[in-house]
């Protein structure tokens, strides 16, 4: 079962540790590593969560996958996080871990998505405009594509979205011609 309380609890622990230690990029790092490998290996994360393979086996694997190429405080971490028995909330610990390292460092994500590829100069040019609208801290910009948005955009950032693309529209025009309330006013 996924507990977000924990995953904050450990990342928030982890966060500490590494600040601590001044290894703060090598484990943040680390931390996009493993949450990548779990995005896209679901084998991986079913071997995380599953309860019949012994915590040692786990610990072996995740080694062999990941000891080469992780610090040697985040390998210290998986050990603890195994010793534990709370290898299952992994993939969560490295979301978290992520989350509190941009609040920290006051990074705003900021995600457009478009209808067609954009170019860096435009995309440089939202991320401009954006930052006079969120201007203390860091933007991150990432872009994604959506045919399916016809034309325009989609802006999301801080829990909030900006709706401009053509779909948006055409559905409101939509709701207005099928909106029948008129017809009980007459």
């Amino acid at each position: 079962m996924l507990n977000p309380r924990l995953a904050h609890r450990y990342a928030k622990s982890l966060l500490d540790l590494a600040v601590e230690k001044n290894c703060l990029d090598a484990v943040l790092a680390d931390m996009q590593l493993i949450n990548n490998i779990c995005t896209k290996s679901p084998d991986f994360t079913s071997m995380l969560r599953s309860p019949v393979i012994s915590g040692d086996k786990k610990l072996s694997i995740i080694n062999q996958i990941l000891k080469a190429h992780i610090n040697n405080f985040t390998s210290l971490f998986l050990d603890l996080i195994v010793s534990k028995g709370r290898e299952l909330n992994l993939p969560e610990i490295a979301v978290a871990f992520t989350e509190q390292y941009n609040e920290l460092k006051n990074i705003r994500l900021v995600k457009i998505t478009t209808a067609a590829a954009i170019s860096p100069a435009i995309a440089g040019t939202i991320q401009a405009k954006v930052a006079t609208y969120l201007p203390e801290g860091t933007i991150e910009l990432t872009t994604a594509v959506n045919e399916e948005l016809i034309g325009g955009f989609v802006l999301e950032f801080q829990d909030k979205q900006y709706d401009a693309s053509i779909r948006k529209h055409l559905s409101d025009v939509r709701a207005r011609v099928t909106d029948n309330s008129y017809v009980n006013k007459l």
